[in-house]
């Protein structure tokens, strides 16, 4: 089964990344257990695509005590609506269903684990790989 693709090139989209749709939206991110990332974008968004490998990355170092998931704003305009997205790429880092953490732009994959640590359970640990 594919999980998506991502950008006009033919890479395929992570296993640990998926795409969440504004139909799938409140049980994926809203009710989940783990704090969830949401990466808002768009397929001809350059930063976008510049951001994938960082939260790819991202997702598979916390795939533990955190889940990581890609909203394409185009195809669900009433969630990024209801998030107030106005620019991409934009992060959201939501916990206990309620958004805690925001960054609009292209950021490191750094700054991605350092949100998501904030709000990850105390004592755990991302799975370190080396690139």
């Amino acid at each position: 089964m594919k999980i998506g693709i991502i950008g006009s090139g033919n890479k395929e989209m992570s296993k640990l990344v998926r795409e969440v749709t504004d139909n799938s939206f409140e049980h994926d991110v809203l009710k989940s257990e783990k704090p969830v990332l949401v990466d808002f974008w768009a397929e001809w968004c350059g930063p976008c695509r510049m951001l994938t490998p960082a939260v790819e990355t991202v997702a598979e170092q916390y795939s533990e005590v955190a889940a990581v998931v890609k909203l394409n704003v185009d195809d669900n305009p009433a969630s990024a609506a209801a998030y107030g997205i106005r620019g991409i790429p934009t992060l959201i880092l939501f916990s206990e269903g309620k958004e805690v953490e925001r960054v609009i732009g292209a950021t490191s994959k750094e700054s991605i684990a350092s949100m998501i640590e904030k709000y990850s359970p105390k004592g755990s640990r991302a799975t370190v790989h080396s690139s």
